[in-house]
């Protein structure tokens, strides 16, 4: 062969193994790729901080491109801290000239006049309470003025563990509070306030007022507070402050429950209908809500649920308006999720009969088969305490878990 000829072979063999070489390299690069510069080695993150990107499956590693799932996106944190630092709520006049409006008892102009102001500053924080391994967070609804209730508490049902057992992590407690509802009590309380939270450092306060319609404000301020503070949670319980509650049973419920889970459970109220009589203390105007019934949703002395879903419940509240029932509110933004809570015997929102006299609402031995019971005031929460956790004999133990 003559050397022109071996030439032509060598450049068309030579053109041939670029054109391949080029495919390949293409189909293994985005064009937004091959022009971004390599990146630089990481040597280790602070211990605070988490990895942004998705680490390499090794089961996957093997596999072909096609059979190899994306990674699903991680969404973006919200903010790191309490961002709300000024109070500066001014009253919606647009709705004032609408007759539908004007027809509208006082209280209820007022709550439709400042419904779009939801988030206020933060009074009293303790972001600590959710470092390191929390297994549940149990919070619990009060005002500035129940004293007395929070401190029963403490010694019975909200006092914190270590450890929930079985290798699980802590129980911490935290009391939801706003700012008190009369002016001329508000310094003086808030002084006491202030010295009851530096003696425990269990106390969250926003500075809106503690009313029956600001319930519904105490729900949202929560669940914003819980999706900064914490991420990583598993489970909460969230309560009032004139509840029986059997921690013990809780954390056997929650035994065999996953973080993951939609896990919202209760004392669960189906097809509820608006409360149309105005001498009643839940009463709506059809102004207000127009449907019949209300979403499935449990009753508000006490509930638990899982902290992802907490997390997700965040933000379906923001989509939608406030509503003056904060159980109600709650079951709606379940409903946005598409998320059915779950009714359990061991939840009982009205008493364990919902006859008043009844004489089971005072025997100790159903109180110990129960996980929360409403409502005792504290003196009966510490004398029930004390006989469910003294030498107490039942001829049988109730099966509710």
């Amino acid at each position: 062969m003559s050397l022109w000829k071996r030439t032509l072979y060598k450049s068309v063999c030579l053109a041939l193994a670029l054109l391949v070489a080029v495919t390949v390299f293409q189909r293994s690069l985005t064009p937004g790729q091959f022009l971004q510069e390599p990146p630089l080695p990481t040597l280790g993150l602070p211990r605070a901080q988490k990895p942004s990107g998705n680490l390499v499956n090794p089961n996957s590693f093997w596999k072909s491109p096609k059979d190899v799932v994306a990674p699903t996106p991680v969404a973006l944190r919200g903010p790191q801290a309490w961002d709300v630092t000024t109070n500066n709520c001014s009253a919606n006049t647009n709705l004032t000239h609408q007759s539908w409006f004007q027809g509208l008892e006082p209280h209820f102009q007022q709550f439709l006049t400042y419904s779009h102001c939801r988030y206020f500053p933060i009074l009293l924080n303790h972001p600590e309470k959710c470092r390191g391994d929390v297994y549940l967070l149990v919070v619990v609804k009060s005002v500035i003025t129940q004293h007395d209730r929070r401190e029963a508490i403490r010694q019975t049902w909200g006092l914190e563990r270590a450890s929930a057992g079985r290798g699980r992590g802590a129980v911490r407690t935290l009391f939801l509070l706003g700012t008190a509802s009369k002016q001329e009590e508000r310094t003086h309380y808030q002084q006491l306030l202030a010295y009851e939270d530096r003696l425990y450092g269990d106390i969250l306060q926003w500075d809106f007022l503690d009313s029956f319609f600001n319930l519904t404000l105490k729900e949202i301020h929560f669940l914003k507070w819980l999706d900064i503070y914490c991420p990583s949670v598993p489970f909460v319980f969230k309560g009032d402050d004139d509840v029986f509650v059997n921690p013990t049973n809780l954390l056997e419920f929650l035994a065999d429950r996953r973080p993951q889970e939609d896990l919202f459970v209760g004392d669960v109220l189906q097809h509820a209908r608006p409360i149309r009589r105005k001498d009643n203390k839940y009463y709506i105007p059809p102004a207000l809500y127009s449907k019949a019934s209300y979403p499935p949703y449990a009753g508000g002395g006490g509930f638990l649920m899982a902290g992802g879903l907490a997390r997700r419940l965040h933000r379906a509240c923001d989509t939608l308006d406030l509503y003056p029932i904060d159980d109600v509110f709650l079951g709606m933004c379940l409903e946005v999720l598409g998320v059915q809570p779950t009714a359990h015997e061991g939840f009982k929102t009205f008493g364990i009969s919902r006859n008043r006299n009844s004489r089971m609402n005072k025997e100790p031995c159903f109180f110990r088969s129960m996980l929360v019971v409403h409502k005792l005031l504290p003196a009966e929460l510490l004398a029930m305490w004390g006989l469910v956790h003294g030498n107490l004999t039942c001829s049988r133990k109730l099966q509710v878990l």
